[in-house]
């Protein structure tokens, strides 16, 4: 990771340990196909209450056209948080990601990690 100043918008940013957990259960999602990549992909999983949990890239620039994903994962009561780097490879990819859902699925191996998770980026909220 680099030292760059991050966006102070991008709130809020997981540290180095987070991100490390974040990446890992996006990279086991993409492999359980419960990874839907980019902003509209995103925005749609949202709108349709499958979502749960968002993950955006806090060195995209201009940062502005993800940050409606915070609004609408509000409204929607999903966790959301920025990780500092957008890189591709944790989903499956060797394009840059500017975010990611991870979406829900009935009698998935993922569901007590995910919850573990939503209970860290919780905590890191309040």
């Amino acid at each position: 990771m680099t030292g760059e100043a991050v966006n102070p918008k991008a709130y809020p940013l997981a540290d180095a340990q987070l991100t490390i957990t974040i990446l890992d259960l996006i990279q086991q999602a993409t492999n359980y196909k419960q990874l839907k990549k980019g902003a509209n992909e995103a925005t749609k999983t949202l709108n349709r209450g499958i979502s749960e949990f968002v993950v955006m890239a806090a060195d995209k620039e201009p940062l502005e056209i993800l940050l409606h994903l915070p609004l609408l994962a509000e409204d929607k009561n999903v966790p959301y948080m920025f990780v500092p780097s957008k890189q591709g490879r944790a989903c499956g990819v060797t394009r840059p990601v500017i975010s990611c859902s991870v979406s829900s699925n009935e009698g998935s191996q993922l569901k007590s990690q995910i919850e573990q998770l939503k209970g860290a980026i919780e905590k890191l909220l309040t």
